[in-house]
């Protein structure tokens, strides 16, 4: 079966055409500046990238560009040869804890949630409606960041506020990059032959920990919204409330700009003003630059303080696992993360870690707990789902 794996932004749109059940990506691509000047779109297929520019009015005219190239590259020679679409949906509240087939109750559903998600959810929903549109016959389905943390238990989503708060407006931690998360809890059991505990580090240039068991989340650092949690690129990660009224007086900025400043000039980008990306930080690192150091300090020590919560929380865990662009490519910030771990008995093996596209366990053998490195694939998890529900 062929399953197209969508994420529609506010301006952009990323495909993945999985088949299966052999797992095989196809083809894939991203449609970016939909309704702005400039619109264009790159196809990745057999290993080759084609960028092309494009009048991109709205998603509808990305989804039916993105179809005639499916025939165009003889991926596929009709519409009606694609089997499914699963859509990536930021939130799903506490209505959802799985991945459903989208039909008008859902749509609804998902646009009362809106409020939760005012960045992400109204882009999502276009993305589904303009694949309803081009292809009204094919199976749609919801595969949402929330789901996998709603397993949580009250007394972890819970926040210490007033609780009419929680039950009038659904104020509590919800937890993202869920579907991430579940990759690896599920590829984790594929390759142990069972479930094990775990701590799940997704550090990309959005960063979330998550701790597993029994293949379930029981704890995760995001919250009511993405911006909690770890430092990450561009967003703060954990501060304290109290400093929005005193910064919003002293700048004599709005609410809604010190958020943008919490969300878009953060983290990374705020403590070194070098970038958000990773790889330019660690190099003013390695170059001696005294932000960046004490930024990649920061960053590994909060990531250090959810690892070690974590551990607590699992009574011990068995896995500490990093995925996502920085987990998967930093030997520099794995090895600061562990090094800060040694009192727990957690070493790695500094020959392994070094090994750049690695896949694997890179911690020592006499290690009280086993580091990996896994890869996350959420288009496929999202493509799976898609094809379990529609075969179901």
């Amino acid at each position: 079966m062929k399953i197209l794996s969508v994420n529609a932004g506010s301006s952009s749109l990323k495909f993945t055409l999985i088949e299966l059940p052999e797992e095989k990506v196809v083809i894939s691509g991203t449609f970016e500046k939909i309704g702005i000047d400039g619109s264009f779109y790159t196809i990745k297929y057999k290993g080759e990238k084609d960028k092309k520019e494009a009048k991109l009015e709205t998603h509808t005219d990305a989804v039916k560009i993105l179809l005639d190239e499916l025939i165009n590259y003889k991926v596929i020679k009709s519409y009606d040869e694609i089997d499914g679409v699963g859509h990536r949906l930021v939130h799903g509240g506490d209505k959802y804890t799985e991945s459903v087939l989208i039909n008008d109750d859902v749509l609804e559903t998902v646009e009362k949630l809106v409020p939760l998600a005012p960045l992400h959810n109204p882009a999502n929903l276009v993305g589904v409606r303009s694949f309803m549109e081009v292809l009204p016959k094919t199976p749609m389905v919801a595969v949402f960041d929330t789901a996998f943390h709603q397993s949580m238990s009250e007394e972890e989503f819970l926040y210490a506020i007033p609780r009419e708060w929680y039950e009038r407006y659904g104020v509590r931690r919800y937890g993202f990059h869920g579907t991430s998360h579940r990759y690896i809890a599920t590829k984790m059991k594929e390759i142990l032959g069972e479930d094990k505990k775990i701590i799940s580090c997704h550090i990309g240039n959005g960063a979330s920990l998550c701790a597993i068991k029994d293949g379930k989340s029981i704890a995760t650092s995001m919250g009511f919204t993405p911006i909690a949690g770890v430092i990450m690129g561009t967003r703060c990660g954990d501060i304290d409330v109290g400093l929005l009224p005193y910064v919003m007086s002293q700048t004599k900025k709005s609410f809604d700009d010190v958020m943008t400043d919490l969300n878009k000039k953060s983290g990374m980008i705020g403590l070194t003003g070098v970038s958000s990306d990773m790889r330019d930080v660690e190099e003013g690192y390695n170059n001696k630059d005294s932000k960046c150091i004490t930024a990649m300090n920061m960053y590994a020590n909060k990531i250090v303080d959810y690892i070690s919560m974590y551990d607590a929380k699992l009574e011990g865990a068995d896995y500490i696992v990093f995925t996502a662009g920085v987990g998967e490519n930093s030997d520099v910030m794995r090895d600061m993360v562990i090094s800060r771990l040694a009192y727990r008995g957690i070493k790695l093996d500094s020959e392994k870690n070094s090994t750049r596209g690695i896949t694997g366990v890179i911690s020592a053998d006499d290690s009280t707990v086993k580091v990996c490195v896994l890869p996350t694939d959420e288009e496929l998890m999202i493509a799976k789902d898609t094809y379990d529900l529609i075969n179901k």
